[in-house]
């Protein structure tokens, strides 16, 4: 679909018309395009409260036919954003393919940003560490933490990069199981992941013992509130441990949940998070626990791989990439790099 530009000129008149009817003037200054949406960036006249936007969010979206907008903050701007159909999923491994030696190691592919360039995650960067994927049920997380795991195989050998899958329900990570980097298959009862988690952290203190930190350990744990359920406090120490200090051994989590709670994200959990990849919610509750940051619009996401990424209080909206179950399955090693790619957004 291609969005015309007075259909884009006409509707930034329609939201400078309503802000003005309800006394919160602004002027749209410009706008984005992307795959999942159109974002219209307004400043706002300096006595207009951000609230005061943020509560227009129903009879902009009327103005504009539309089910609903998300309204964000970045700067002295206010971005409104309107949903478009997504007219075809961004596929990973076309993108590996055109990345080719710009992906560095133990470096994740995420997907494509509002302005269409490729977005990176370098696991072993202080900024990163771990990764907290939230969102509800068809938000996509659990595929966005497939792509991620295919994207690490995809572009690091196995005796560089190891990977431990924990999925209660066993079925998010069970195309992955057959990849040779991954150590014991799909473990999916509570006890086992209990048992393999002790594993893990003693390994971290093997690797602090020595001052090692190769190879590359990725714990990937699908329906993380499920293991914290059922594991009981085990699951939970074992966990809070490695996301403390794992780091300096070259371990790291890469955790789903879809029950964003202020029990689940507490404490030694938010802060060994840093980064987080935000999906659809139910509640703007869930969006300010699953995100740290007030007022992220992540209730207001469209599902199916429409993500943002938080990370020092900044949002970046961005359409994850995807590989099939199929695709998945076919993986055997890592494939050989080409010689050309174009350049990526690095989150360092």
């Amino acid at each position: 679909m291609t969005v015309e530009r007075d259909w884009l000129e006409r509707s930034a008149d329609q939201i400078e018309a309503v802000l003005s009817r309800h006394k919160a003037d602004g002027v749209v200054l410009g706008g984005v395009v992307a795959p999942r949406f159109v974002q219209f960036h307004v400043r706002p006249h300096p006595s207009v409260r951000i609230q005061r936007i943020i509560a227009l969010a129903e009879e902009i979206a009327l103005a504009l036919g539309c089910a609903s907008v998300r309204i964000a903050r970045s700067g002295g701007v206010v971005h409104i954003e309107m949903p478009r159909s997504l007219e075809a999923p961004v596929r990973l491994l076309r993108l590996v393919e055109t990345l080719g030696r710009e992906i560095p190691p133990h470096t994740a592919v995420l997907g494509v940003e509002e302005t269409g360039r490729p977005l990176l995650l370098r696991l072993p960067a202080p900024d990163v560490v771990h990764l907290l994927i939230a969102g509800m049920t068809g938000s996509g997380k659990s595929a966005l933490a497939r792509t991620i795991l295919a994207s690490l195989a995809l572009c690091n050998a196995p005796e560089r990069l190891r990977i431990v899958l924990i999925d209660p329900k066993g079925r998010g990570f069970a195309p992955l199981a057959h990849l040779p980097h991954v150590e014991g298959g799909v473990i999916a009862d509570a006890q086992a992941a209990v048992n393999r988690l002790r594993v893990v952290v003693r390994e971290m203190e093997r690797r602090d013992e020595e001052g090692i930190s190769a190879p590359l350990l990725v714990v990937a744990i699908d329906e993380l509130a499920d293991l914290l359920q059922t594991g009981g406090k085990t699951a939970e120490a074992t966990i809070t441990r490695l996301a403390q200090r794992g780091r300096e051994a070259g371990i790291h989590l890469v955790a789903c949940t879809q029950k964003p709670t202020a029990q689940l994200i507490g404490g030694a959990m938010k802060a060994n998070f840093p980064v987080r990849l935000v999906g659809a919610v139910a509640t703007r509750d869930e969006a300010r626990y699953a995100s740290g940051v007030p007022d992220s619009g992540a209730e207001k996401l469209g599902g199916r791989g429409d993500f943002l990424l938080v990370a020092k209080g900044e949002t970046t909206r961005f359409q994850a990439a995807w590989i099939g179950e199929s695709e998945c399955r076919a993986l055997n090693a890592p494939r050989r790099q080409g010689e050309k790619g174009g350049a990526g957004r690095h989150q360092t």
